[in-house]
């Protein structure tokens, strides 16, 4: 089994959800994290619980100055494209022209950015691990959800092409893609509605963040020769995108 001690660790969205949950694990298990968000507070609020882990206030949207002057003398070790989100549940003909803007520009535009920032270094030393966070919204389409399947479909094609291009490098791309797991991103995508944000998670249970980050630290630590080119983890309640026992 591999270490992560020591190892230089970026993790793009690491204010909440998937990403908080995993600057923790890594945290603890040694690795230097660069905690990328947007929200200052809850970047603070990482930093406080540990001293390996280093704030960097940066919409990845935008030009990416910031994250530019952290690691312009680092080399990242390991990749976490972990920033994305959903914008409602409406039909093609109602959706947004600023919600498909919003989901593309982080979901699949920052992805390659920060992908493009931090490659040529890992390039150059012949070793790396690329993690892509996907959903199975890229294996399923369901209505109401185009556009985010739209991003998430590009995110697995995208990680299963850079596995190829990258072939021979030593660099490792990987895929990972959980079903329903409670975090703020139903809250983001009904707009701050609690009561809608809470419904899809009734009567069953449903991954947590910390199951999402597990899985992401168990793929990382297996030996250089083992790739996990793509990992579907699904609560035991949920057997597809639409069907979900609920128990009450």
């Amino acid at each position: 089994m591999l270490s992560l001690k020591g190892k230089l660790v970026l993790i793009t969205g690491a204010s909440a959800g998937f990403g908080r949950a995993t600057a923790l694990k890594m945290a603890e298990l040694g690795a230097d994290v660069l905690a990328v968000a947007r929200r200052k507070d809850k970047l603070t609020e990482l930093t406080q619980k540990f001293s390996n882990i280093t704030a960097v206030e940066q919409d990845i949207t935008k030009p990416l100055s910031t994250l530019e002057k952290v690691i312009q003398n680092r080399s990242v070790d390991i990749l976490i494209n972990n920033a994305g989100l959903a914008l409602g549940r409406d039909p093609i003909h109602k959706v947004k022209i600023e919600d498909f803007e919003a989901m593309m520009d982080l979901n699949v535009k920052a992805l390659v950015r920060v992908t493009q920032l931090v490659l040529p270094k890992m390039i150059e030393k012949k070793s790396g691990d690329i993690v892509n966070l996907g959903s199975i919204a890229g294996y399923f389409a369901y209505g109401g959800g185009s556009i985010y399947n739209a991003t998430k479909f590009a995110v697995r094609a995208m990680t299963e092409a850079w596995r190829q291009d990258l072939s021979g490098t030593g660099i490792r791309v990987i895929g990972i893609h959980p079903g329903m797991a409670e975090t703020e991103f139903s809250l983001v995508r009904f707009r701050g509605d609690h009561d809608l944000a809470r419904k899809p998670y009734e009567g069953f249970q449903p991954l947590t963040p910390e199951d999402v980050a597990d899985s992401i630290v168990w793929s990382l630590l297996r030996p250089k020769h083992v790739n996990i080119q793509s990992m579907v983890i699904m609560p035991t309640d949920q057997a597809s995108i639409g069907m979900i026992h609920r128990r009450s």
